[in-house]
């Protein structure tokens, strides 16, 4: 089987990427991020994505990311590819998947309006980057303004041979994977691996609900692994157990704008990045809101001994 299919479970952690003070790429930072990863225990990587700030990338720096952390990691990794024209995506595909991706993720440009439209997008994209690479929708309507139903995704996946996988995103979603998997039940539609993002806010019952696990950046991973790791084992009490433990973070993470400058707070305090910064333009907490986390971190701590910052 493929490392990305349309049966690929677990959790795909989505990396940020790791900027000094002055806005350049930090590489050391970048190798203790996906060595931490992998300690983690997550299946896969996903790079570029939105809070990766890929948009803030030139195409080379993003090509010496993803050669940079294939050679660091034999974790399978989906590179984020999304643009407004197929151009774009094509030379970004073409290249992160010569350098070694195992997919790619493609969200949808926010001037879609119609059902024929995303479908037509998507099918388009699909051929750009050729139909043997596989790939994942971001369904994200909350950052993108492009609500997909499940009978459109159900399409997407009848007409894109390389479609095999659903970032979940949608909020709410539960009725959604429900009824998407239903779809699938009835032979509406081919099975799609679906892994959830909004930070892991909805995991614990997602992955109830027929999720294959979870492609988001909860600054805590081991979270992550640990619900899908349970829910799978069929121990729901434990997965609901350790989510709890982490709800008030989450929650805090959750927070618009500036949910990355959080996360990346966080992972400096753990030791792994040398410095929150993010490039400009972007957020930055104030020193009450670092304490509110700091707070939260020692509360944390006390539940899972995981949870061990630095100075």
């Amino acid at each position: 089987m493929a490392s990305l299919s349309r049966d690929t479970t677990g959790v795909y952690a989505i990396a940020p990427t790791p900027f000094d003070e002055s806005g350049a790429v930090d590489f050391d930072s970048l190798g203790r991020l996906v060595d931490f990863y992998g300690s983690a225990g997550v299946t896969g990587l996903t790079l570029l994505g939105q809070l990766g700030e890929a948009p803030k990338l030139s195409h080379e720096e993003s090509v010496r990311i993803v050669r940079y952390v294939i050679k660091r990691t034999d974790l399978p990794i989906v590179v984020g590819v999304s643009a407004p024209g197929y151009a774009a995506v094509r030379a970004l595909t073409s290249d992160v998947m010569a350098a070694g991706a195992d997919g790619v993720m493609i969200a949808p440009p926010n001037t879609l309006r119609t059902d024929d439209q995303i479908v037509g997008y998507y099918a388009g994209a699909s051929a750009a980057i050729g139909e043997d690479v596989p790939f994942v929708i971001q369904d994200y309507p909350l950052s993108f303004s492009v609500v997909m139903t499940p009978a459109v995704i159900a399409r997407i996946a009848g007409v894109a041979p390389g479609c095999v996988m659903l970032k979940h995103e949608d909020w709410p979603g539960l009725e959604k994977i429900t009824a998407l998997r239903q779809l699938q039940a009835d032979g509406a539609m081919p099975r799609l691996s679906i892994l959830c993002g909004n930070g892991g806010l909805f995991l614990d019952f997602e992955t109830e609900r027929g999720a294959d696990g979870a492609m988001t950046g909860y600054c805590v991973p081991e979270l992550l692994v640990d619900v899908v790791r349970h829910t799978t084992a069929g121990d729901r009490d434990a997965a609901h157990d350790i989510f709890d433990a982490h709800l008030p973070l989450l929650r805090y993470e959750q927070q618009p704008g500036v949910g990355l400058a959080v996360r990346k707070y966080v992972m400096k305090r753990r030791g792994i990045l040398a410095s929150d910064a993010q490039r400009k333009p972007g957020a930055a907490l104030s020193p009450r809101a670092r304490g509110e986390v700091d707070y939260l971190l020692t509360r944390l701590a006390r539940k899972d001994g995981r949870i061990v910052v630095t100075a």
